[in-house]
């Protein structure tokens, strides 16, 4: 299992202004379905700027053992033979996916719509995060679990039916992971598998779909159309494809974010992918006052990427409404830590999906702000962050849960807080984010060790 070695804390402190230039990894979402379609296509799929973290490695290793042929080649670019729709075969041991909640949670809809028997399991942060949701909609499809853990947890093992059930199910929870899930079992399903969502969720899978050849209708849904109802046509023929993967939002969140906050700052952060249901922190970071100017915008891999040119700024308190949770919900750790450092109060809304995460993110956060001397509630699922414009004490140590976008966030606060910040362990860094602490150094963050 992952973690099982010594923590390792590290040490965030204020310093010199941050400049230059970085791009950030690949994106993870990207990364992530590049590997699974791969995997359910014909032929070669040829990708690159692949996420090269420990969860996306978990994914390919699955694929693997599902069947695919999957190599590197000495310039990075990643080939992955896959076996087509229907061809998947049993794995030999279980599916480890460490960390990798996203990986987990779309294999599952992989794996359970094909009539073998897969075994999936995590480290102890993936064990407790729940999986009923997407374990729901599948049994409706015909998939049988036959071992869980308490709770709706991995370890778990599913077995597949030998004809998956096309389902319309309406998702009672604003979850990409979900929505995948059921779309990614509904393509071995004849007819037409829908899911409906009350609020749209990242697209990131029905855009690859189409991309490897699928057929799959989108509208809008509800109130105000600001829900979707996504439809694929089952039993396609996948075709392999190539794919360039655009630089991952979530993870240039923690270097904008420290450009904004240390005094001097100018970074351009490149590549970014500028996907409208990703860029809820950009829109909220503007709202904020942040200096940030987004240039050569371009198309790479089917979305749309820029560079992210982002200075120094003054913030202000901003209310942030719930249904832009879903276009940021990782980033809110990041945000948290941003509002620290604005001029009054921002609240953030509708933050129960937080809790879900690789830890129990709205706890963790409201944690590690008051180990920080930041002024904040929590009240209910709305987190509510008190700044007076100045730097926070800092000076702090933040209990991370063994969660990535944690450690980064608050190391982001100790390159501009009074005093420096350490989280106790930055070993899960490298889940999303493996250059972090050199890329970040390079623009001049001062890290210990």
């Amino acid at each position: 299992m992952s973690h099982a070695s010594p923590p390792s804390p590290i040490t965030a402190r204020s310093g010199a202004a941050l400049r230059g230039a970085l791009r950030p990894p690949g994106d993870k979402s990207i990364s992530h379905r590049a590997m699974i379609l791969g995997l359910l296509s014909l032929g070669e799929t040829r990708i690159e700027g692949l996420l090269e973290g420990d969860d996306v490695l978990r994914t390919a290793a699955a694929a693997r053992a599902l069947g695919a042929g999957i190599d590197r080649d000495g310039e990075g670019r990643w080939r992955v033979r896959g076996v087509g729709i229907g061809g998947l075969g049993d794995p030999a041991d279980v599916l480890d996916f460490g960390n990798a909640g996203t990986g987990a949670r779309l294999m599952m809809g992989v794996a359970g719509s094909h009539p073998i028997t897969a075994t999936f399991d995590g480290d102890a942060s993936l064990r407790k995060r729940p999986m009923r949701r997407i374990l729901d909609p599948l049994e409706l499809m015909g998939v049988r679990v036959e071992a869980l853990a308490e709770g709706g947890r991995v370890p778990l093992t599913l077995r597949g039916p030998r004809e998956t059930v096309p389902i319309t199910y309406e998702s009672p929870v604003a979850s990409a992971q979900v929505k995948s899930a059921v779309l990614l079992a509904g393509l071995n399903a004849p007819g037409t598998t829908t899911v409906i969502e009350a609020a749209a969720t990242r697209d990131h899978t029905e855009r690859m779909l189409r991309l490897f050849g699928a057929e799959v209708a989108v509208e809008a849904h509800g109130p105000g159309g600001h829900g979707r109802r996504v439809a694929l046509t089952g039993q396609p023929t996948l075709r392999a494809a190539d794919v360039v993967v655009p630089a991952d939002p979530s993870s240039a969140a923690f270097p904008l974010v420290a450009a904004l906050l240390v005094p001097g700052s100018e970074v351009v952060i490149e590549g970014v992918m500028m996907n409208p249901l990703r860029t809820g922190l950009l829109t909220t970071l503007l709202e904020m006052g942040a200096d940030i100017a987004a240039l050569r915008e371009r198309d790479e891999g089917g979305e749309t990427v820029a560079d992210l040119r982002v200075r120094a700024s003054r913030l202000r308190g901003v209310d942030v409404p719930p249904e832009r949770a879903p276009a940021m919900i990782d980033e809110y750790p990041v945000l948290a830590v941003a509002a620290a450092f604005a001029e009054g109060t921002t609240r953030m809304r509708g933050l129960h999906e937080l809790r879900v995460k690789e830890s129990d993110r709205l706890a963790a956060v409201a944690a590690g702000l008051a180990g920080n001397g930041v002024a904040h509630a929590v009240e209910g699922d709305d987190l509510l962050v008190h700044g007076d414009g100045t730097a926070p004490a800092g000076g702090g140590t933040v209990a991370t849960h063994l969660d990535h976008r944690i450690a980064m966030a608050f190391l982001v606060m100790g390159l501009a807080a009074r005093a420096p910040v350490t989280v106790d362990d930055g070993a899960m860094i490298a889940t999303s984010f493996p250059t972090f602490l050199p890329a970040m150094r390079a623009l001049g963050g001062a890290f210990a060790p």
